[in-house]
């Protein structure tokens, strides 16, 4: 869905502009308005508008705006139209590298900063911590009680104290 043909402006457009643009198409689309049209008519109106609303919270925000033109196949490059989703100018074919890099990085920073990702960051180092603890403790009860002897030399003296009935 492109905001920008929803709201039938131009990927540059402004602030203003966009107000206007959504403005109009509330006043035509408002479920209001057709409330005594017929279902199908009635439908396809709440449709439009919920697009439109969604357009306009997306393009008014400047942050949401360039999550959205970097997020989809249709960001503007600066007078050269637009680009596809692999940094290519629809217009020009000319690779856009350094960009697609940028991008990268801005969609991998966001996956590695979400509360899920964190959470099982977290969780897999608890576990870890945990396992380490109790590798670490087991070490240290082994040697407490073992002083100096090899764990070959403990084995023997295990074997030694059996008695004829554990052997069974």
């Amino acid at each position: 869905m492109d905001h920008y043909k929803i709201l039938g402006l131009s990927s540059n457009a402004t602030k203003e502009e966009i107000k206007e643009a959504f403005r109009k198409l509330a006043l035509k689309l408002h479920p209001d308005k057709h409330s005594h049209s017929s279902k199908e008519v009635r439908e396809g109106a709440t449709i439009k508008f919920k697009q439109a609303s969604e357009a306009y919270e997306v393009l008014i925000d400047d942050q949401k705006r360039a999550d959205y033109n970097r997020r989809c196949g249709g960001s503007f490059n600066g007078g050269r139209g637009f680009t596809d989703g692999y940094g290519y100018s629809r217009n020009a074919y000319r690779p856009r590298y350094e960009n697609k890099r940028r991008l990268d990085f801005d969609i991998d920073f966001r996956f590695l900063t979400t509360r899920g990702f964190l959470l099982n960051v977290m969780l897999a180092s608890v576990l870890l911590g945990g396992a380490v603890f109790i590798e670490r403790s087991g070490n240290a009860i082994w040697k407490m009680h073992n002083s100096g002897k090899s764990f070959e030399e403990a084995m023997e003296s295990i074997q030694k104290t059996k008695t004829p009935n554990d052997e069974t």
